[in-house]
C-alpha cells in the first residue's frame, strides 16, 4: 500500500522553522518510502484564517522543495465533518453542554483549590431535556463534547516506540463550538480518514490530541494511521517558537539570503552529527531522517549554525542547481564562474561582488609599481587557462625574487583591488589579458 502523509497548518500566520520540521518529516518520509504528500489547510477558524497565509504557506513550502500531490482546505468539506458529528451524536459520544466560559473557568478553579485535576465534570449529561430546554430558552447554545472511555489508549511511536494515555485523566474534548464551528480535533480525525492518510507524523505536543483522536477514529469504525511525534525546535537559548512573534519565518530566512537546502537540512538534523554536513538534495537528506532515531530532547536551532552550513551548502553545489538563480540577477559567467567564486560565498548574492572583479571596473591597488610593471611584462600571451596563473607567478618569482605572501598579495591586490577572495587561477581566464594588464598599469578597468 501506498503511504500517504499529511502536513496540516493552520492559515493564520507566516510559518516559522518549527512548523517546517513535521513538514519536512512528512515530506522526507514520502520521499524515502515512495508515498504521497498531502498539504491540508486547517482553515475552520474563519475568523483567523486569511487567504493570503495559505498563498504565503505553499510559497514557504515550494522554496523548500515541497510541492504537494493534493491539496485540501477543510472550510471546502464541512458537510463531511456534519455528517460525521450526527453519527457521534447517533452514537451517544457527542453530547451537547450549555456551560459558559465563565462557569466552566470558576469550576476549574474551584477544582484546583481543592486538590483535584481540573477535568470536565460531565455535569452535562446529568441534565434533563426540560434543563436543556430552559437554558436554551435563555438564548443559550450548546457546545457539544466527545465523551472519552476511560482507559489506555496504546500505539507503536514511530519516533517514541510503545506509547500510551490514560484518557481517565483527560477532559471530554470540546469538537464543536456554540456556533457549530469545529475545532481541529474532529476535521482531522475525518480528513485522515477520508483521504486515507496511512502516517501522521507531528511534534509530540500532539501526544495527548493522538489518544484523542484514536478514540475518534475507532467510534467512527475507522482504523488509525500510524503515529510519529517528534521533538520540538527550540531558539538556540531554548526559547519556543511562535508564529506570532515571528521568531525564525521561512519568509525572514528566506530574504536574508540562506540556502533552503540548508534550511531543511538542518530542520531536522539539528542536535545530530549530520547537521554539520551539508546534503546535495532532498534525497540525500531523505537517505539521512530516521524517525526511530530521533532525540526526545528538545532541539536547539542555531541561526549562527543555520548561516554556515548555508555557506557550506553553497560551496559544494553544481552549476546547474544555481544556474536559473545567477541568471536572474544579472550574472552570466556560467560554469567556469561558478566554480571559481562559489568556494568563497556566503550567500548567492555575493557573487554580484565577484562578477563585478571580474567583468566590471576596479580600483587596483599598486603598492610597488616597478614590481607592477615587471609582471605584466611577464603575463602571458592569451589564451588563458587553469595553468597560466602558476606559470606566470613562477616567472615572475623568478624575475623579481618575490615568493609567498610578497609574490601573491600584489599581484590580487592589483588584479582584484582586494586582499581576498577566490583562487586566482580560476579568476585570471575570466579577467582577461587586457584588464590585467590595465589594472597592473594602475588603471580602473
Amino acid at each position: 500500500m501506498t503511504s500517504l502523509v499529511r502536513f496540516a497548518p493552520s492559515p493564520t500566520g507566516y510559518l516559522h522553522i518549527g512548523n517546517a520540521r513535521p513538514a519536512l518529516f512528512n515530506w522526507l518520509f514520502a520521499r524515502r518510502h515512495g508515498g504521497r504528500f498531502l498539504l491540508r489547510y486547517d482553515d475552520t477558524d474563519i475568523a483567523r484564517s486569511k487567504p493570503e497565509y495559505a498563498d504565503a504557506i505553499a510559497e514557504d513550502l515550494a522554496w523548500l522543495g515541497i510541492v504537494p500531490d493534493l491539496v485540501i482546505r477543510q472550510s471546502e468539506r464541512l458537510s463531511i465533518y456534519d455528517a460525521a458529528a450526527e453519527r457521534l451524536r447517533a452514537a451517544g459520544r457527542l453530547y451537547p453542554c450549555y456551560e459558559t466560559a465563565d462557569e466552566l473557568d470558576r469550576r476549574r478553579k474551584r477544582q484546583l483549590a481543592r486538590g483535584l485535576p481540573p477535568i470536565y465534570d460531565r455535569a452535562a449529561l446529568k441534565l434533563t431535556e426540560e434543563q436543556k430546554a430552559a437554558f436554551e430558552a435563555e438564548g443559550r447554545k450548546p457546545h457539544w463534547r466527545f465523551l472519552l472511555e476511560a482507559r489506555d489508549v496504546t500505539w507503536d511511536d514511530l519516533v517514541r516506540g510503545a506509547s500510551h494515555v490514560d484518557c481517565a485523566s483527560l477532559s471530554d474534548p470540546v469538537l464543536v463550538r456554540e456556533d457549530g464551528s469545529y475545532l481541529y480535533t474532529l476535521p482531522s480525525v475525518v480528513d485522515d480518514i477520508e483521504t486515507g492518510v496511512t502516517h501522521v507524523i507531528r511534534g509530540e505536543d500532539h501526544v495527548t490530541n493522538t489518544a484523542v483522536q484514536a478514540q475518534i477514529f475507532e467510534a467512527l469504525g475507522a482504523a488509525l494511521p500510524v503515529f510519529g511525534h517528534h521533538n520540538l525546535l527550540t531558539t538556540a537559548s531554548g526559547e519556543g517558537l511562535s508564529k506570532r512573534l515571528g521568531h525564525l519565518s521561512l519568509r525572514g530566512l528566506r530574504d536574508s539570503g540562506v540556502e533552503p537546502l540548508a534550511v531543511a537540512a538542518l530542520a531536522v538534523l539539528v542536535g545530530t552529527s549530520d547537521a554539520v554536513r551539508p546534503v546535495a538534495s532532498l534525497d540525500e537528506l531523505a537517505g539521512l531522517v530516521e524517525l526511530a532515531h530521533v532525540s526526545r530532547a528538545p532541539a536547539k536551532f542555531d541561526e549562527h549554525e543555520l548561516e554556515a552550513l548555508s555557506a557550506r551548502t553553497l560551496h559544494q553545489m553544481p552549476y546547474e542547481r544555481v544556474a536559473e538563480r545567477l541568471t536572474e540577477a544579472g550574472i552570466p559567467g556560467g560554469e567556469p564562474f561558478w566554480q571559481a567564486v562559489r568556494g568563497n560565498l556566503t550567500k548567492l548574492d555575493e557573487a554580484k561582488i565577484w562578477w563585478q572583479v571580474v567583468q566590471g571596473k576596479v580600483t587596483p591597488v599598486i603598492a610597488d609599481r616597478d614590481f607592477a610593471r615587471r609582471a605584466a611584462e611577464l603575463l602571458p600571451a592569451e589564451p588563458f587557462d587553469a595553468t597560466t596563473w602558476k606559470s606566470w607567478t613562477q616567472g615572475v618569482a623568478a624575475a623579481t625574487g618575490a615568493k609567498g605572501k610578497a609574490l601573491f598579495m600584489p599581484l590580487r591586490q592589483a588584479l582584484t583591488g582586494l586582499d581576498h577572495g577566490p583562487e586566482l587561477a580560476a579568476l585570471l581566464p575570466l579577467i582577461g589579458r587586457d584588464k590585467a594588464l590595465k589594472r597592473l598599469a594602475g588603471e580602473s578597468a
